[in-house]
């Protein structure tokens, strides 16, 4: 029996695998008592009367367009309660032309820094591929999305994240001032968030890159909390 519905949003830019990276939550919510309705493109975000029966939006749509009707139709959802949640590009780089976009979400993809320039292959993601550690923070340890969970470590995309000061941050990472980058010393980027937003929940978990880093058990732990906690309140 269902009693709670999940729309899941995806598409945008192949690389990140939005197909099979959502496939995999597909049983999760299932099991969580979700009806769930795939959208292959934000066009769903300006039918008002779907919108209004959504208690929860899974994102997954790297970079892409979105225009000033689905937009506005999103942010009236959250506005009214739907959760909204997503991991990596798909909902921290998605849509950058869009301001009314990147104030909702609350923090945007800057870069991802890479390897040592004489280690880097033209062309290939794993130039991005670094290792570093997920920190959870003082909120995070008593917050229920990441409450128990321990610091730890991933191989993967490190995103540099620009963001605003409405977000609260449940775990952070630290990128390094390596001697072949510009900046001067260590940047702290945040690294999962929640957000309020009218009587809306948003969660955004930057790790995400790759179907591999989504079965880490904590990177899923974190996004699969996170889809319950977003849902709509009553």
């Amino acid at each position: 029996m269902t009693d709670k519905s999940a729309l899941i949003v995806r598409g945008g830019w192949d690389g990140h695998h939005p197909v099979a990276a959502t496939e995999m939550f597909l049983p999760f919510l299932a099991d969580n008592g979700y009806a769930v309705q795939i959208e292959e493109s934000p066009e769903v975000y300006a039918d008002a009367a779907t919108m209004a029966g959504v208690d929860l939006i899974v994102q997954s749509v790297t970079m892409s367009e979105i225009t000033g009707e689905q937009v506005a139709g999103l942010r009236a959802a959250v506005e009214a309660g739907t959760g909204l949640t997503g991991w990596h590009g798909g909902i921290a780089d998605s849509f950058r032309a869009s301001a009314d976009y990147l104030q909702l979400i609350g923090g945007q993809f800057a870069t991802h820094p890479g390897r040592p320039p004489a280690e880097r292959v033209d062309g290939a993601q794993e130039n991005n591929y670094l290792d570093y550690t997920v920190e959870i923070t003082p909120l995070g340890r008593e917050h229920p999305i990441t409450a128990g969970l321990a610091d730890f470590d991933l191989t993967t995309e490190q995103y540099w994240v620009l963001h605003d000061d409405l977000i609260d941050v449940l775990a952070t990472t630290t990128h390094p001032a390596p001697a072949w980058e510009p900046w001067h010393r260590p940047i702290t980027s945040p690294a999962v968030w929640t957000r309020l937003w009218g009587a809306g929940r948003l969660v955004v978990t930057t790790p995400g890159h790759s179907p591999d880093i989504l079965a880490d058990p904590s990177v899923r732990t974190i996004i699969e909390r996170g889809m319950l906690w977003a849902t709509r309140t009553a």
